[in-house]
């Protein structure tokens, strides 16, 4: 087992590197994939969408998932490094996917969630995925799409993507950019994440080592 403290290095005016760059069990089937320059997404995103999974879960089957564990990695170990388009992906990135690519096939996680454009396309270039995108490509809409994707194409016996915003900005009513629920607000579209998410984990529960005991 596997613990550190999750440490993001940030300055108003500068980039200061990770010191370190994660946090729990890297052996748990979950892991939270994150920007290092936005680490806000843990309480801003995912205590959100997590207590949505929590409550379907005791719902559904009266068990909860043990989130002591789960792991949260910063795809990047310093923040001036994050691409801002398609072509500035430069050695340092390479060297993190490869890194991380060689850790995931060590340790086989089920579920990778990501926030964001930059971290999605990240995986996205781990998994070889084509073709490649910039991260300002991955708007709202399409992540949408691709997170719907995520859930219908889900199998617990693969390594699973699965993309969260970002942002919710709950007085505009969008999500990352305007075009994206336009109808929903940022508690429904934790609700309809969160679900989604729990639903796939339910149907899978006895693959899954992540209950409270």
């Amino acid at each position: 087992m596997r613990k550190e403290r999750f440490v993001v290095g940030l300055a108003r005016d500068k980039y200061i590197p990770l010191v370190e760059r994660d946090s729990g069990d890297i052996t748990y089937p979950i892991w939270l994939l994150i920007n290092p320059k936005y680490p806000s997404v843990i309480n801003d995103i995912w205590r959100h969408v997590l207590d949505e999974m929590q409550d379907k879960v005791y719902r559904e089957i009266h068990s909860r998932i043990d989130t002591n564990n789960i792991y949260i990695r910063s795809v990047v170990g310093d923040c001036g490094i994050v691409p801002n388009s398609l072509n500035w992906w430069g050695n340092e990135v390479a060297s993190e996917i490869e890194s991380l690519r060689k850790i995931i096939l060590e340790y086989n996680p089920k579920i990778l969630i990501s926030f964001g454009g930059f971290p999605f396309e990240f995986l996205r270039r781990v998994f070889e995925i084509k073709p490649q995108k910039g991260p300002k490509y991955w708007n709202s809409s399409i992540l949408r799409g691709e997170f719907d994707k995520s859930i219908k194409n889900f199998d617990v016996n693969h390594t699973n993507l699965i993309p969260l915003l970002r942002r919710v900005v709950p007085n505009e009513k969008s999500i990352e950019t305007p075009v994206y629920f336009n109808h929903y607000d940022s508690e429904q579209y934790f609700q309809y994440a969160g679900t989604k998410i729990s639903e796939r984990i339910i149907q899978n529960k006895n693959s899954l080592k992540i209950w409270m005991k």
